[in-house]
């Protein structure tokens, strides 16, 4: 169960990403997996400048409520963004870079089934 705080942050991330044009928004429930972070926001983008206004746009609108970035990490020409919010991670990635790393098979668990069977 998400309290209002946690609630009220993928709320912000999520739309600040869909202002911005970020594409195929994913929202992962990590807790029972990790205890890194409670959430993966996962966001892709087309081109260097989209990414960095993804996450340009999630950071001030995080921050005009309170809500500061605990780390950031990489940059458009990184063609992945990580920014850190403690409980929510989110991950901003050039299309082909999040095909490549498929974060939601290795982060829901399906990669396990698959080496068991």
């Amino acid at each position: 169960m998400q309290n209002k705080s946690t609630e009220k942050m993928l709320e912000i991330i999520t739309e600040s990403a869909d202002n911005r044009g970020g594409a195929d928004i994913q929202v992962l429930d990590i807790r029972k997996n990790t205890t890194i972070a409670d959430y993966f926001v996962i966001v892709s983008g087309n081109s260097t400048p989209q990414l960095n206004a993804i996450a340009e746009e999630i950071e001030d609108n995080m921050a005009k409520e309170g809500y500061e970035t605990y780390h950031n990490e990489g940059n458009g020409q990184s063609r992945w963004i990580i920014l850190d919010y403690a409980d929510i991670i989110v991950h901003i990635f050039h299309r082909d870079m999040r095909e490549f790393y498929n974060l939601e098979r290795l982060w829901s668990g399906d990669e396990e089934k698959k080496e068991e069977e």
